[in-house]
């Protein structure tokens, strides 16, 4: 099982500013590189003041130019606010210029507040989704492409430059439903997904659909992957633990506000609401703890059949520490899933004889 860092895009106040913020993940981002992450993630967020990145496909070739070989996964990007005519030359371009090292995330959007306020009405995301993934492959990977849909209505025209690499860099669906994971899966796509706050047993079966999807796909599937994201943080002690689970159940305030709340929002930030889940079950969603538990609790996720866990450090901590938990995790739980899927193919072989 690989690894990825999800860059830390929070903004507490408008004190830290939008310089600071970005350097932090830029710093994040060199040393993932340096210590031989697979991947780092970035989201895209808009008005608001948690997972904010606001361009990421920019952000995405900053980052190629301070690093050498790690992955840029967009973790997602939002297609719905985008005009597919317009998305399709800034991705060609946002590949080439990373050098062929992005996988772009893509997604529907999950804020209402957020996807309205860009005039988007929730209700649609769906089909405008729908719609505009299918033309974004039509203009990656044809030349003259017309279109009459809901959406979008066009003659002929061909993206300019053509794609680097033949229908452009890797795609990967930002989903969470079993079913639509499998769908997904069928169609060629690699997949992000996260259990939320699902059972072990969910989370097995988001597993099971993209197994099924991608073994039926046969050869052509079999460099599709899957990725898990969980936050995931190494704590120095209990009391580091419990004070790193406190302000993770303060930061999901805020983005329970915008994900099921009213989306109350003032002048960019989030405003904490208190959480339907306690504490404690907030905690049990959470990866924070020392490596050799960390070790432990990751290990039916490489067990499974997951391909790249995806670490959301994401809900508040300071950049210092951040950076200190990407090192430690490097050092000290990386090792332990250097062989992990080979044990993982060697079971499934056993298995099927």
């Amino acid at each position: 099982m690989k690894f990825s860092v999800q860059l830390s895009a929070y903004y507490p106040d408008h004190d830290l500013g939008g310089k600071q913020i970005y350097q932090n993940m830029l710093e994040q981002a060199m040393l993932a590189d340096e210590l031989g992450y697979d991947a780092v993630s970035i989201t895209e967020h808009h008005l608001i003041n948690i997972l904010m990145m606001p361009a990421p496909l920019q952000f995405a070739v900053k980052i190629a130019s301070m690093t050498q070989r790690v992955k840029i996964l967009t973790s997602v990007v939002v297609l719905p606010l985008h005009d597919m005519r317009v998305y399709a030359g800034e991705v060609v371009c946002a590949d080439i210029f990373t050098d062929g090292r992005l996988m772009l995330g893509v997604g529907r959007g999950a804020f209402q507040f957020e996807m309205e306020r860009m005039g988007i009405p929730m209700n649609t995301t769906r089909e405008k989704f729908d719609e505009s993934l299918d033309l974004l492959q039509a203009l990656l990977s044809e030349r003259e492409v017309s279109w009459d849909g809901k959406y979008y209505k066009f003659d002929p025209l061909t993206i300019m430059p053509r794609p680097m690499q033949e229908g452009g860099p890797p795609i990967m669906m930002g989903v969470l439903v079993p079913e639509a994971i499998y769908h997904c899966t069928k169609r060629g796509f690699h997949i992000q997904t996260t259990p939320l706050s699902g059972t072990h047993g969910h989370m097995l079966q988001q597993v099971d659909a993209f197994n099924r999807g991608k073994g039926e796909l046969g050869e052509a599937g079999k460099d599709l992957t899957l990725s898990l994201s969980r936050v995931a943080f190494l704590a120095s002690d209990e009391a580091d633990r419990r004070k790193k689970i406190e302000l993770a159940h303060h930061y999901y305030g805020q983005f329970d506000n915008v994900f099921t709340g009213d989306g109350i929002v003032e002048e960019g930030l989030i405003a904490p609401i208190p959480r339907k889940a306690s504490i404690e079950k907030t905690e049990e969603n959470l990866h924070i703890c020392t490596p050799s538990q960390m070790i432990d609790e990751l290990s039916p996720y490489a067990q499974a059949g997951v391909d790249r866990f995806i670490l959301n450090m994401n809900f508040g901590a300071g950049q210092q520490e951040t950076l200190d938990c990407i090192r430690r995790f490097a050092e000290e739980v990386m090792p332990a899933f250097d062989h992990c899927n080979d044990h993982v193919n060697m079971d499934l072989k056993t298995a099927s004889i």
